[in-house]
């Protein structure tokens, strides 16, 4: 088979737009101009990966079931990997200043990760992975 190189595009619904992509924006995301309007916002992650902020409504139109409240359930976790710890604590410094709300830290050794929930409730994981470290660990076991 053939390895394949989609892009990504992760769709979630918010209750305030501007407020969200505001957040967003506050975390150093910058948005794609082609794809945003009173409806979306698309958030450029990677030149591969992108999250579309859409209003609720807007969601609504793409699925015949009814969208999970992210404040209440957790139905996906959004990780993004940084360079290193201080990457980590700085991002996640961010997100606390707009708005928000920490949650566990956890350090594996040789993984590092801060969680934090948006302004809607959706539950982000950055964090930093030392492969060497990674690696020789998975040569211990």
């Amino acid at each position: 088979m053939t390895e394949i190189h989609p892009m990504m595009f992760v769709n979630l619904p918010v209750r305030d737009l501007g407020r969200a992509t505001a957040f967003f924006e506050a975390l150093g995301f910058r948005f794609d101009p082609r794809f945003t309007d009173d409806k979306a916002s698309c958030m450029v992650v990677s030149e591969r990966a992108y999250v579309m902020l859409l209003t609720r409504p807007f969601f609504e139109t793409f699925t015949d079931r009814p969208p999970a409240d992210p404040k209440a359930e957790v139905g996906a976790m959004y990780a993004l990997s940084f360079d290193s710890r201080a990457d980590v604590d700085a991002f996640v410094d961010k997100a606390i200043a707009a708005g928000g709300r920490v949650m566990e830290t956890k350090d594996f050794e040789f993984m590092y990760q801060r969680s934090f929930v948006d302004l809607d409730g959706h539950q982000w994981e950055p964090f930093f992975m030392d492969m060497a470290a990674f690696e020789a660990a998975q040569r211990v076991k």
